[in-house]
């Protein structure tokens, strides 16, 4: 049997992935409520999602679906159990500019750059896309620089 994910969701009571996916050979429509149990809000979200992926209940129907969106529903349920809003999970998937990633740990870290990786991916441009340009050349604007004192300090002591 083949099936295809059409959209995937959290249900917080009880803790479950909800999927709306559609049979590939009758064409129906259909609801399917996937149980999270033994998930705690200290359980590893990356390896909740994998071991939902890899369950035989559940692998035909969360195949079309990727680790990391299972990943990204964990974590919303994970914050539920911790207290946490939807809006702030929500924003915790947003990439800060302004954020200091000297100060996150490493699974942080990780997640942080894979979201960079698919940030970049998307915005890439291919050698295939209609409006590539090969030797693109652009003029940026020079902004006034500012002056340090370190920099006219330096100049006498060479």
């Amino acid at each position: 049997m083949s099936f295809e994910a059409k959209r995937c969701g959290v249900q917080f009571s009880p803790p479950s992935i909800v999927l709306i996916y559609q049979h590939k050979d009758t064409k129906h429509v259909r609801k399917r409520i996937i149980p999270v149990r033994n998930f705690s809000k200290y359980s590893d979200c990356s390896l909740a999602a994998e071991g939902l992926k890899n369950n035989p209940r559940h692998r035909d129907y969360l195949d079309s679906v990727s680790h990391r969106q299972l990943e990204k529903l964990h974590i919303v349920l994970r914050d539920h159990m911790k207290g946490f809003s939807l809006e702030h999970s929500l924003a915790s998937f947003r990439l800060d500019p302004e954020e200091d990633l000297n100060k996150l740990d490493d699974g942080e870290l990780t997640r942080r750059k894979e979201q960079m990786d698919e940030l970049f991916e998307k915005n890439r441009r291919h050698k295939d896309d209609p409006d590539f340009v090969y030797d693109l050349e652009m003029d940026f604007t020079k902004t006034s620089q500012e002056k340090c004192s370190w920099d006219e300090e330096s100049d006498d002591g060479f």
